[in-house]
């Protein structure tokens, strides 16, 4: 079962027909409920990236194993606001703004939860690589870290706020992160190129330096959404910016 299945779990197809009726202040709870929710989940996305990052910087492998650990409280947690979420959209007697941020909350569930999957492949990179001797110069590493983490929690607070100016501004940075992951990925293959002994802990830096770039992605795609929660406007591709 994947987890869109799972956040159905419990809902026959009458649930999904026939409106369950509910009044404007069950609504509003369930709202809230929802947002705080979501909220958690992108504290606890934040923490597991902050912690990845520095397990591999600081080479504590125990560090990165709590990562690896808390990721399955993390896909818990996206179950829940799956199930919350349905519950919600069932009752079909929201005003636009709400449906708006019903559906957004949705959508950035499954990205939070992918941001803490690669948070937990860094993590496990950081495990190996962690026993082998150290790759000089994580300067550029730490930057793009900080870029990400750093986009990743003022997209979060965009999204609280919603702030569509800040989101838009948040997704232009993403081009900073690219020019980041080109300088490490330049810079470690000429590592593996002069020094082939390094050749396994470079490749595997290439892979945490994918990941962090990734999650500049997934960023992105939170301002996107809350873009539309905020505006009723779709700006992915480029339209509408």
């Amino acid at each position: 079962m994947d987890h869109q299945q799972a956040g159905l779990a419990g809902f026959t197809t009458h649930d999904l027909i026939y409106p369950v009726s509910m009044t404007i202040t069950e609504i509003t709870t369930q709202l809230d409920a929802l947002r705080d929710k979501v909220l958690l989940l992108g504290g606890k996305t934040e923490d597991a990236v902050h912690r990845a990052m520095r397990s591999l910087k600081e080479r504590d492998s125990d560090l990165a194993r709590s990562v690896c650990e808390d990721d399955k409280l993390i896909d818990r947690m996206e179950l829940e606001i799956d199930q919350l979420a349905v519950e919600i959209l069932a009752t079909r007697q929201m005003a636009e703004h709400d449906l708006r941020f019903v559906v957004s909350v949705a959508k950035i569930t499954p990205i939070l939860e992918r941001i803490a999957d690669h948070a937990s492949s860094i993590a496990e990179a950081a495990i190996v690589l962690n026993n082998e001797p150290q790759i000089d110069s994580y300067i550029d590493f730490s930057l793009m870290a900080d870029i990400a983490g750093g986009m990743l929690s003022e997209a979060l607070n965009a999204f609280t706020s919603e702030d569509a100016g800040a989101s838009r501004e948040i997704i232009g940075r993403d081009r900073e992160l690219d020019r980041c992951y080109g300088r490490v990925f330049d810079g470690l293959i000429e590592t593996m190129i002069k020094s082939p002994s390094a050749a396994n802990g470079a490749a595997r830096l290439l892979f945490v330096a994918k990941n962090i770039e990734r999650i500049g992605d997934y960023v992105k795609d939170i301002c996107e959404l809350n873009v539309y929660l905020t505006e009723a406007v779709f700006i992915k591709h480029g339209s509408a910016r």
